[in-house]
């Protein structure tokens, strides 16, 4: 039941938008042994000269960059899937935007089971009603 954020440079593209969703569901999936029907994504992008690196614009800098955000249950994923999954998605990035920029972050956010959860009940709940 993770929910996902990403941030992308530049302007928005369905065929960009898809390919990205498809990547980012597909691994959340194989890596992290997430169930679709409850991923939730949500993209969001930043034109080229408001993104920063280093106090320069990607649009100087003359490459793409991302920021995804991960909420997933913790204990639930190992380190070495988190490591994997942040290999990995960096990896699609790269494939999807092209010139990607090392300052491009994954960030799998640990969240406790009774501070976490959709349709009105924790992860906790349902664990314990399982």
């Amino acid at each position: 039941m993770p929910h996902i954020v990403v941030h992308v440079s530049g302007q928005s593209d369905a065929r960009v938008n898809r390919r990205i969703v498809d990547a980012v569901a597909g691994l959340t999936q194989t890596v992290l042994g997430k169930k679709l029907p409850v991923i939730a994504i949500t993209l969001q992008h930043i034109p080229h000269d408001l993104w920063f690196i280093g106090a320069q614009p990607l649009s100087e800098v003359g490459k793409n960059a991302f920021h995804l955000d991960i909420s997933v249950t913790d204990e639930t994923n190992t380190k070495a899937e988190k490591a994997r999954f942040i290999q990995e998605i960096y990896a699609a990035f790269r494939e999807i935007l092209g010139e990607l920029h090392e300052c491009s972050y994954v960030h799998v956010i640990d969240a406790r089971a009774a501070a976490y959860g959709y349709g009105g009940k924790t992860q906790e709940y349902r664990h314990q009603h399982a």
